[in-house]
């Protein structure tokens, strides 16, 4: 570790081996693949559809085998005030600013009587702090007047809260209280439809249409390895394609860059160049504090 307390570095890999964990397509087999028969307009039967989804979780399990929720928590309590806090800003920015908004305000009742500016300094740098202050002491006020301080374990209760919607109840259902839920976020919307389980818009229609592919059980595993590949490998305007792990079973392989090394260096977080020991690190089963308290950096 260095002095400064910067990821420690390794000598980069070839950019056309971004890990050791990520499953190698050649692009014969994946233009002839899912995409080849999306264009030649072969219609894909229900039971297909449902193989095909089945399969790309399996290969997306293998390949981030550490894949979890990215907020930082302790508590459902913690979650569910990171999960407001997470809009429209990186998992990342949340982790920097609720190690010191727990330590000042460590449950509800602390919250629900927190001074608002206290509040407002302490999350600013998350963007729009002024309505998240508000959604946050509002939440932990209506948690202390109606719960008795308690986080509700259901979808109903859940989303009554103020700033609560269906994504956030099932992060919080999934990850703190284990009751299966799908996240649909942008991300794991982008990969539905471009994996072809749906071609819906609406989160609600999408997480319909996704629930029918896969048992309950895989749900909230689903939610984390969509998102992780959303992040990492399929980003929204330059999907890295030709080293996508499941290039052969995608419709949409082609939207982004197939070259294998220029795909190389699209990938990002800890499958980008020059990150393979964080990588290691992750495969080893190290937490994200961990891995902070070692020095790595985890942002994209």
């Amino acid at each position: 570790m260095s002095p400064t307390g910067s990821a420690p570095q390794t000598p980069s890999a070839p950019v056309d081996a971004p890990g050791p964990s990520i499953r190698r397509v050649p692009e014969d087999k994946a233009r002839a693949g899912a995409a080849g028969r999306s264009r030649r307009g072969q219609e894909e039967t229900h039971t297909g559809r449902v193989r095909r989804a089945r399969r790309i979780d399996r290969i997306l399990a293998e390949t981030y085998p550490y894949a979890v929720a990215e907020l930082d928590f302790d508590s459902p309590f913690q979650l569910l005030v990171a999960t407001v806090l997470s809009a429209q800003t990186t998992d990342v920015k949340v982790n920097a600013v609720t190690p010191q908004l727990f330590a000042a305000y460590p449950t509800p009742q602390d919250l629900a009587q927190a001074p608002h500016e206290a509040v407002e300094e302490i999350v600013r740098s998350l963007g729009f702090y002024r309505a998240k202050t508000r959604s946050i002491i509002a939440l932990a006020d209506r948690l202390v007047d109606e719960h008795d301080g308690e986080v509700p374990d259901t979808l109903e209760g859940l989303t009554a809260l103020p700033g609560v919607g269906r994504k956030t109840a099932f992060v919080v259902l999934g990850n703190a209280f284990g009751r299966p839920g799908l996240t649909v976020d942008t991300h794991f919307g982008r990969l539905a439809r471009r994996f072809g389980f749906t071609e819906q818009e609406d989160p609600v229609k999408v997480e319909h249409d996704v629930a029918e592919l896969f048992p309950p059980k895989d749900w909230t595993m689903l939610s984390h390895r969509l998102i992780y590949h959303g992040r990492r490998i399929c980003h929204a305007r330059r999907p890295a394609c030709g080293v996508c792990p499941v290039a052969d079973l995608c419709p949409s392989y082609g939207t982004g860059v197939t070259d294998p090394q220029a795909a190389a260096r699209l990938l990002k977080y800890e499958f980008a160049p020059g990150r393979e020991q964080l990588h290691r690190r992750f495969l080893e089963g190290a937490t994200r504090r961990q891995l902070r308290a070692e020095g790595y950096g985890l942002g994209a």
